[in-house]
């Protein structure tokens, strides 16, 4: 047998340096785009999780479950239970740890942008679960027991498991508003249950939303809009007569067995709330109840400038208001006179069809496209039974993937008129949220955005952006009626401009007075007669709305400032390169998203 011969010195350098090459080569593969696969799987799994845990949210989310990998799922209407609140904390603490170990400067520029916005969401959504019994589901303004029997309604069947799912959540509301009670009862034996009033308020919801005679008769918008719905799948092939009465008798029987009880036992549970010793104040008044409401103004708007801060913003924009407002009324003395009659302007469309055409065409040249095919629009009329419950009009936003269904609603028993339904179109339409929310929603798809982009919800830039349109949209108006050769009319179109803004102004600073600095009824009362709003009732109004809505003025107003805040910074970073277009394609297609980050983003962006 030979003997093999020894290795060389070269040959065992050689050797050495394959070892070592195999072993970075090993190393590598097994770090390579570390960060971004664990960014990666951090997101889709909190996606999965947060759209399995809540199906109502998960329809009005995505359309097409399985095209975001979601196959099987259980229907669930998530009601609240203490152990679950601490759980979700926990959840919380420890999604943000994984977050902040992840290297952003290791990340695809989207991913980096989208760590940042989600770590600081979730940081602001911790701070505010650290307040138990502060939050307000039951709201006599917007609570569940108006918001939900609305969702319901509007709840879209595409195919015959959609229907089934709804069915099933249907079926759940009694455990859902028996959990919601529970909540208030724990409220209470923490010092922070609603005034008597308030809770009065929403028995009273309770006692009317669903009746066993409008249930008996056939008539519930849930009984109307479930039989309407279904005939679109019907017509379409997707179901059979058989299957449609079947599913029929099943609503008639959740309806008349577990929702009409659901809604009677809430009630019944309030009224044994009711302690007409709790006055109705604001948050301030609360323990702690400063430091929850600097939290729920960072969720609610987006914006995380100090109160004192936002105060001076709010009072310098009121000044300017007022004096642009008194300006034009003492140049045209004509308009005054007018004004002061409250002469209401001749506007020269009536039809909602001519106005979002006249929208759409002069917006056109500041705002970027929509992506993708022409986004159809529909205006539809709300239901009868639902008129009560629905604001002048509303569009409600369509999933990620399935913007083919755009329908503004028009309630015909609250509809404004003229110059006021055109600025509320355009608040809910073109250039607002219909528009805004198709622009996102296809863009996203179209550059394959994460879909836990999704979970992020910024009142301030929906919202904001929302005002920010309207008060365009005055613009807009004066436009058209001088084309129409209606100047008299084009300049009062602009005091209604500054009026509006100066209400929504007032009442984002009293919500401060209210909801921070403790402001009582008298002396916000004061505030509202020195403004010229003397009736006793209106000021109880105002006051009764606020201090039940913390943060509702302020989402829109403060988002609009902020918006304006944003413009003047690109308008300085830009120079002769800024563009009202530019400027929007950047809102747009950085958002959702909060002013800070925002403006982080645009110094960025900006620099040479």
């Amino acid at each position: 047998m030979k003997k093999r011969s020894p290795l060389t010195l070269k040959q065992l350098l050689l050797l050495v340096v394959l070892l070592l090459s195999f072993t970075i080569l090993t190393l590598f593969l097994f770090t390579y785009k570390k960060d971004e696969k664990r960014f990666i799987n951090i997101t889709s799994r909190l996606f999965t999780e947060e759209m399995t845990s809540n199906t109502l949210n998960m329809h009005y989310t995505i359309a097409f479950p399985s095209e975001f990998g979601i196959c099987e799922y259980k229907p669930i209407l998530p009601g609240y239970h203490a152990e679950n609140t601490l759980k979700g904390q926990v959840a919380l603490e420890n999604t943000l740890a994984s977050l902040r170990g992840i290297r952003t400067d290791k990340l695809e520029s989207s991913d980096a942008w989208l760590c940042k916005l989600l770590t600081r969401y979730l940081e602001n959504c911790l701070k505010l679960g650290s307040f138990h019994y502060y939050s307000e589901p039951l709201s006599p303004s917007s609570g569940m027991q108006s918001q939900l029997p609305i969702l319901f309604a509007e709840y879209t069947f595409r195919s015959r498991r959609d229907v089934e799912d709804y069915l099933a959540l249907l079926n759940q509301t009694d455990e859902y508003f028996a959990s919601l009670l529970r909540y208030e009862q724990e409220k209470a034996a923490a010092g922070l249950l609603m005034p008597a009033s308030s809770l009065k308020s929403v028995r009273e919801q309770c006692d009317t939303i669903v009746t066993i005679f409008s249930l008996q008769a056939g008539t519930h918008f849930l009984q109307t809009t479930f039989r309407e719905r279904l005939e679109l799948l019907y017509n379409a092939n997707l179901l059979t007569a058989e299957d449609a009465q079947k599913y029929i008798d099943t609503n008639e029987r959740l309806l008349k067995t577990v929702v009409l009880p659901a809604y009677t036992a809430l009630g019944d549970g309030l009224l044994l709330l009711e302690d007409e010793s709790v006055p109705l104040t604001g948050l301030a008044a609360a323990p702690h109840g400063k430091e929850y409401y600097e939290a729920l103004l960072i969720s609610e708007t987006g914006s995380y400038r100090p109160v004192s801060e936002i105060q001076e913003l709010l009072t310098a924009k009121f000044t300017e208001e007022f004096e642009a407002l008194r300006s034009l009324l003492s140049e045209h003395p004509e308009i005054a006179q007018r004004y002061g009659k409250d002469e209401p302007v001749s506007f020269p469309y009536s039809d909602v069809t001519q106005m979002l055409t006249d929208l759409q065409g002069r917006m056109k040249g500041n705002f970027p496209l929509i992506p993708g095919d022409n986004c159809a629009v529909s205006v539809k009329a709300v239901s009868e039974s639902l008129t009560d419950y629905c604001a002048p009009a509303f569009y409600l936003t369509t999933p990620l993937d399935d913007t083919t269904r755009n329908v503004i609603y028009i309630n015909e028993s609250k509809t404004p008129e003229g110059l006021e339904l055109y600025t509320t179109l355009a608040h809910e339409g073109y250039p607002g949220h219909l528009y805004q929310n198709t622009y996102h929603n296809r863009k996203s798809l179209s550059d394959g955005a994460r879909p836990a982009r999704e979970l992020l919800w910024y009142g301030g830039y929906l919202e904001g952006w929302a005002l920010y349109v309207e008060f365009m949209s005055y613009d807009y108006a004066s436009a058209l009626l001088q084309e129409s050769n209606q100047g008299q009319d084009a300049l009062l179109v602009q005091t209604e401009k500054h009026n509006r803004g100066l209400q929504l102004c007032l009442y984002s600073l009293l919500d401060i007075m209210i909801h921070y600095e403790d402001a009582s009824f008298s002396q916000i009362a004061k505030v509202l007669e020195s403004f010229g709003i003397s009736d006793s009732a209106s000021a109880k109004a105002v006051y009764t709305y606020i201090a039940r809505e913390p943060c509702n003025y302020l989402k829109y107003y403060l988002g609009y400032l902020e918006i304006l805040s944003l413009r003047e910074e690109a308008q300085a970073l830009w120079g002769d390169d800024y563009s009202d277009y530019r400027f929007h394609c950047f809102y747009l297609d950085n958002g959702p998203a909060d002013f800070l980050s925002l403006s982080e983003l645009l110094t960025e962006v900006s620099v040479p």
